[in-house]
């Protein structure tokens, strides 16, 4: 199962959320976090080094090579982020924008394996990992209550084939769950309220060992959603495959 998380506009929490997820996915079997957003070391404590992986490059130098990549030098990209979860870092940032083909690729090669949740970012401003979110078997929307945010999502045609939306809901915000799921036409599966035990556990590198109920609850509702009662994905139509 490939799981892409991606929002309209940065500062929505995309990438925390991604991690959240990853983590409780992997308390359920082997999972991987593929991250074309570029945090998800840090968010991991990991330092420099490992994650850029001089010698391999990262998850953008594999993008560079384009659709023809080896599929087999995901796995040597691999960090251990967490027990039973592997990391695939985003690496020295490209000089470039990868080609749309080189992220359906991606998303192809991630479909083999562990089940994977795919960090994609700011799909607006990132042809590649739009196009591996579009070929992911599910994908979730993260938006603010934002006026701005949810203005960019009603333009992007992906909101239309995904599962459902995270709201990160900040205080003081006039949209609520109700208005949010109106806008987009989608579903809020979940809500991870901004709280400053969140912030703390993120600054500090220790969201793998210390991960706060405000996400793993929202977290496990989101699976719970995706994989169905059975504890296998379902299929969403338009996706890229069948379980």
């Amino acid at each position: 199962m490939l799981l892409a998380l991606w929002s309209p506009k940065g500062g929505s929490g995309t990438s925390v959320v991604a991690a959240a997820l990853a983590l409780v996915l992997a308390r359920r079997g082997p999972a991987r976090l593929a991250d074309l957003g570029g945090d998800q070391a840090a968010i991991f404590g990991l330092s420099s080094e490992s994650a850029h992986r001089p010698a391999l490059g990262g998850l953008c130098a594999w993008l560079a090579d384009g659709p023809t990549a080896p599929t087999e030098r995901l796995d040597a990209l691999a960090l251990e982020a967490a027990p039973g979860l592997a990391l695939l870092p985003w690496g020295v940032a490209a000089e470039f924008e990868p080609a749309p083909e080189a992220g359906a690729a991606l998303a192809a090669a991630l479909l083999d394996g562990p089940d994977t949740v795919l960090d994609a970012g700011v799909v607006a401003s990132r042809p590649a990992a739009q196009a591996a979110a579009e070929v992911a078997d599910a994908s979730i929307v993260v938006v603010r209550g934002c006026y701005l945010a949810l203005r960019r999502a009603v333009g992007l045609p992906l909101v239309a084939r995904a599962r459902g939306v995270v709201l990160v809901e900040e205080p003081g915000r006039a949209i609520g769950e109700t208005e949010v799921a109106e806008i987009l036409g989608r579903p809020v599966l979940a809500r991870v309220p901004i709280r400053p035990s969140v912030a703390r556990a993120v600054d500090a590198g220790v969201l793998p060992v210390r991960l706060p109920r405000l996400l793993s609850a929202p977290a496990v509702a989101v699976l719970d959603a995706v994989l169905g009662p059975d504890g296998r994905h379902q299929r969403q139509p338009g996706s890229g495959r069948a379980a």
